[in-house]
């Protein structure tokens, strides 16, 4: 092992800004790509459901990378992986505007995943060394990666606007290629060398790495996507034995691997984490389910993309700005207080959205965004301290990795909700789907929140 330098804390700042820089282009390309999807659909032709695979393809890829990334950055270096995703997503900034079909476009994305689902892990990781050279306190710079993380998301729907706009769709993936240098060039000069290693053979990480498991979780996501997906126009059930058998196998598979992707085991034996987890996903279902469905259904209705980038700020926004008062809100009311009042916030907020259908005045847009915006930060920070909460000792890592997960997955089931919805136009009667949709699942989530309280779990 090499020895550690010692540091100034001005470096550290410095370095963490640098980590940030890399960190925020996961949540950036999530907003930006929320207000382009109506300019990629006019291009390329497309319906809805269809577009809505550029998301789908992230978020999916983002969910099997997500637990692989961890351990790639502990068996290789957390400083030299950071950097490979950078190199990735310059590339994906690349082909994207090169291709000429919509294809193009989703391998690209899946390229983005790749690159972004390096940064939080490999940053986590270089944290524990800047920890040590600074005298920093790791924690807290993983809460300052976390917010700047979700301010990425809050501006992403007005860069992406602005960009799109002036410069077309293709600039939301430009924009990559500089961002992504900068990350790199700047962590590779500021950010600890990582420690000599024990060289692992390539092989012998992919052994440990479950890809039976990850496959047959991937085959068993795509093939229900593609059948709900087609429900309104054309049903293929030939899709639904496909969904069955392999959802069985991947189960077969997790409970016989000796590191699987997903530990069911682990799962089983908590059911306090299991319930987190599900709530996080209802929260996201409903939250993504508002931030890809409001911007295509605005346009529709004659907004411009930079309006609509503007208007929907608050969504995210709030999450940045209410950090701290959320917070204060759990040391005195408790964590499930916390989750209850987020939790009826939320569903007023869902049932809130259906009034975009009456009006789209640039005032009620921006009251109804932000309506969902406060409650989701309440439930976002308080569904994250109860991760921590329900955990058990040893398992915080492998459960943290599980929770992003979770929340993949809700915006996968969120490319359903708007598929589906708008299968047959973008008007009010579809938008009223949309709301009323998830209206049901912000109850759900509060059905379930108020169980958790009554079993007084987590404590």
């Amino acid at each position: 092992m090499t020895s550690l330098t010692k540091q100034s804390p001005s470096r550290r700042t410095w370095t963490i800004a640098a980590l940030c820089s890399g960190t925020a282009l996961s949540g950036l390309n999530s907003g930006m790509i929320a207000v382009a999807l109506t300019t990629i659909r006019g291009d390329f032709k497309l319906d809805v459901a269809s577009v809505m695979w550029v998301i789908t393809v992230f978020y999916l890829a983002m969910a099997v990378l997500q637990p692989l990334m961890g351990r790639l950055a502990d068996r290789y270096g957390p400083r030299r992986l950071f950097v490979f995703g950078m190199v990735v997503i310059a590339l994906a900034g690349i082909l994207a505007p090169l291709g000429d079909s919509f294809i193009i476009v989703c391998i690209a994305r899946v390229l983005l995943a790749i690159g972004t689902s390096t940064a939080f892990p490999a940053a986590v990781a270089m944290l524990h060394g800047i920890a040590e050279t600074t005298g920093g306190s790791a924690p807290k710079m993983i809460g300052r990666i976390q917010m700047i993380d979700t301010g990425a998301m809050a501006v992403g729907p007005l860069v992406g606007g602005l960009l799109v706009t002036q410069l077309g769709w293709e600039s939301i993936f430009l924009i990559n290629i500089p961002l992504a240098a900068i990350a790199a060039a700047s962590t590779l000069l500021l950010a600890p060398k990582d420690p000599e290693r024990e060289k692992s053979p390539i092989r012998t990480t992919l052994v440990e790495s479950d890809i039976p498991g990850v496959l047959l979780f991937g085959v068993t996501i795509v093939a229900l996507l593609m059948f709900l997906l087609d429900i309104p126009t054309d049903p293929n059930w030939w899709l639904i034995p496909i969904v069955v058998l392999a959802g069985a196998l991947f189960a077969w598979r997790e409970l016989h691997c000796t590191k699987p992707f997903i530990d069911l085991r682990l799962l089983a034996a908590n059911t306090a984490l299991i319930r987190v987890y599900v709530l996080f996903g209802l929260v996201n279902m409903v939250f993504y389910g508002a931030l890809f469905g409001v911007p295509q259904y605005l346009e529709d209705q004659g907004f411009r993309t930079d309006a609509v980038g503007l208007l929907v700020l608050p969504l995210a926004a709030a999450t940045v700005l209410l950090t701290p008062l959320v917070e204060r809100l759990i040391d005195r009311r408790g964590l499930r207080n916390a989750l209850i009042i987020g939790g009826v916030g939320f569903f007023v907020s869902a049932m809130i959205l259906g009034f975009l259908a009456l009006s789209t005045a640039p005032v009620v847009v921006l009251l109804v965004a932000a309506a969902m915006g406060i409650p989701y930060a309440i439930l976002t920070i308080s569904l994250t301290q109860s991760l921590y909460v329900a955990a058990r000792p040893g398992e915080t890592g492998e459960a943290a990795g599980l929770f992003q997960t979770a929340r993949c997955l809700g915006g996968i089931s969120s490319t359903v909700i708007v598929g589906i919805s708008f299968a047959n136009g973008t008007g009010p009667v579809d938008w009223l789907a949309i709301a009323g949709t998830v209206t049901v699942l912000a109850f759900g989530y509060l059905v379930l929140a108020w169980i958790w309280r009554k079993d007084k779990a987590p404590a």
